[in-house]
């Protein structure tokens, strides 16, 4: 299996040869990213970014452009949130597919009882294991709210 680095590497050469403007400025975006990050890593001694860091950071400019989609919907930019709409489907082509609520629910059941949580007070070693586990796959924002309901409940 190639490295997202090489499928970004690859993806950014076939995307000029096919002169897709917004993939090649979207996959520029990331490789930027994840050079900064890699400076970053290495002015704090540590190796270059692991995959499931690549992955965080992926999810993360996700999440970003989801947040500016919703402020351009909201003071009728639709060019603009076009384009933020644009930037996710090439990022996301990179993520794993996310798990749908059902099976978000059985990966929560099984994190509790691999970590024997009792109570909301336990809700970290859930989410711990969770991430462990399903990194880019899941939305923590969404399983946090699902972990706190099922250990209070």
């Amino acid at each position: 299996m190639t490295s997202l680095r090489e499928r970004f590497t690859a993806d950014l050469k076939e995307a000029m040869k096919a002169g897709e403007k917004g993939k090649v400025s979207t996959i520029r975006l990331i490789t930027s990213a994840l050079k900064d990050k890699d400076i970053e890593a290495r002015g704090l001694g540590k190796p270059e970014t692991t995959p499931d860091e690549i992955l965080a950071l992926l999810q993360k400019m996700v999440k970003q452009r989801q947040e500016s989609i919703a402020i351009y919907d909201a003071n009728a930019r639709p060019e603009l949130a076009e384009g933020e709409r644009a930037e996710v489907a090439v990022i996301e082509a990179y993520l794993p597919r996310q798990m749908d609520e059902v099976a978000m629910k059985a990966a929560i059941a099984a994190a509790v009882t691999e970590s024997g949580a009792a109570s909301v007070k336990d809700m970290g070693k859930v989410i711990a294991i969770l991430r462990a586990n399903h990194a880019g796959q899941m939305d923590f924002a969404k399983a946090s709210g699902l972990v706190k309901a099922t250990l209070a409940g």
